[in-house]
């Protein structure tokens, strides 16, 4: 899975999942922009960590749901690197457990803002980029989506499940739109992955509460996630586009 010299830019890069993609993408070979909204010191840190271990790495600031960010995210990596090769859309939120009966409309317009309109913004950028038909040299987008989308998180997370299930069908219809022009766009769906998202949905127990219930008996790793990204965004992928990987435990 070499990619030497290739640039990754990853949404919401400096903590769980997107941090474990960040290190074994610069592992791997990928120069990786390291994209955070306010943690700078958790993106400073990752930063620092692969360029120890041999990597090249770059923190951009940016919030997915702010259209100025995103352009001017882009515009940091390309006076960087002066090319982009992959985009990992993970940024995401989740709120308090909570009915759909009790859900506000901001809270509602937050979670779309970031979860869905953030990823759009950054593949029109990405494809801008990458596209055949805009100049470029092709390359790859995953999508992180969830394996909420398939269940729909009654009584917790409808609302964050909606909007994994906009990023599987935005999946499917980009990835079918730009299959002639050298970009490819597939999706991982994760299920209950033992990272800080629990918490900041006010059930840090969740994972050791919900483990039992899970066909292997356990939450999965970061880098579980990590590895099959990596996977999708190679050249051992070639042939693969619209695809919709679950990395879920059997869930």
């Amino acid at each position: 899975m070499s990619a030497t010299k290739k640039v990754l830019l990853v949404t919401g890069g400096g903590r769980g999942i997107g941090a474990a993609i960040c290190r074994l993408a610069a592992k791997a070979g990928y120069r990786v922009a390291v994209n955070y909204a306010t943690n700078q010191s958790a993106a400073d840190a990752l930063v620092a960590e692969i360029a120890a271990a041999g990597g090249e790495a770059l923190a951009v600031k940016g919030d997915v749901g702010v259209e100025a960010d995103v352009v001017a995210m882009f515009e940091a990596v390309d006076r960087a690197y002066g090319r982009l090769d992959a985009l990992v859309n993970n940024a995401g939120v989740v709120d308090v457990k909570a009915r759909v009966d009790e859900m506000s409309v901001a809270r509602l317009e937050r979670m779309m803002r970031i979860n869905v309109i953030g990823p759009m913004l950054c593949a029109r950028e990405a494809v801008k980029r990458m596209s055949s038909s805009h100049g470029g040299r092709g390359g790859a987008i995953v999508n992180i989506s969830s394996a909420a989308s398939a269940h729909g998180s009654p009584g917790e997370y409808v609302d964050y499940a909606a909007s994994k299930g906009a990023i599987d069908t935005f999946t499917l219809g980009l990835a079918r739109e730009v299959a002639t022009e050298g970009v490819r766009v597939n999706a991982v769906r994760p299920g209950i992955i033992g990272t800080e998202i629990h918490a900041s949905g006010g059930q840090p127990d969740r994972v050791e509460r919900m483990k039992d219930m899970l066909p292997m008996k356990r939450a999965g790793t970061s880098d579980e996630v990590a590895h099959a990204v990596l996977y999708l965004l190679s050249d051992d992928a070639s042939y693969t586009t619209g695809a919709i990987l679950n990395v879920s435990g059997g869930r």
